[in-house]
């Protein structure tokens, strides 16, 4: 694994689902989370080539006691029930027409934030869709590197049938520097479909449209 920027023990702790806990141990499933390292920061999860993905990290988000959201085309939240399910957990609906705007808001957001004294954690999928991809879209890079937060590298390792979040590093701003580090973090890691999964590097021409973004956030009460 790569090295990292921060290292334990971590100030931001949470209290997790003994019920997820063992749902995801009946499915062999292993967790390694010790706690954030600052109450603002960015995570990027990899690699994502199926939908079992996203029930794995609902099930980890209960178990580590992380309050999550999900940022989502709005068309989803329009659909009867489903919609209502989404915001249930936490889902924060994005219109993809003024996706231009969305790293600027969101850098905004951290700024607020961090005045505040507020935690606020943005969770995505680099690589945006489940279909292999020639690389990583830009979006979660733009948005940790202008609100100068921590980024954590979540293996979600079907492999091992595990999910690592312990390592967080700081980007530099020199790109090429910054995925190497990445690639290196996330060395041997198997998605659910190993072919699917996207080569760490920035697109050719990046994207900021996050179809499959997380959002990790909770309430300024939440005890550190």
């Amino acid at each position: 694994m790569s090295e990292q920027d921060f290292s334990p023990p971590y100030p931001v702790q949470f209290r997790g689902s003994r019920l997820a806990k063992a749902l995801l141990s009946l499915g062999g499933w292993t967790v390694h989370f010790q706690g954030f390292p600052g109450k603002q920061g960015v995570a990027v999860v990899y690699p994502h080539t199926s939908n079992w993905d996203f029930i794995v990290m609902v099930l980890v988000k209960w178990a580590t006691g992380i309050q999550a959201c999900f940022w989502g085309k709005d068309s989803l939240f329009r659909v009867p029930i489903f919609g209502r399910w989404l915001s249930w957990l936490g889902g924060l609906p994005i219109d993809r027409s003024s996706s231009s705007g969305v790293v600027g808001s969101m850098v905004a957001r951290f700024q607020q934030a961090r005045e505040n004294d507020h935690y606020l954690w943005l969770g995505l999928s680099p690589e945006g869709t489940r279909r292999h991809q020639p690389g990583w879209r830009s979006g979660f890079y733009s948005v940790t590197l202008q609100a100068d937060v921590p980024l954590a590298l979540i293996r979600l390792d079907y492999g091992r049938r595990e999910v690592r979040i312990d390592q967080f590093i700081r980007l530099s701003g020199e790109s090429e520097a910054d995925y190497q580090r990445m690639s290196q973090a996330f060395e041997g890691v198997r998605g659910y479909h190993p072919d699917q999964a996207a080569p760490i590097q920035p697109l050719a021409r990046p994207s900021l449209r996050q179809d499959e973004a997380r959002v990790l956030a909770h309430p300024s009460e939440q005890q550190t």
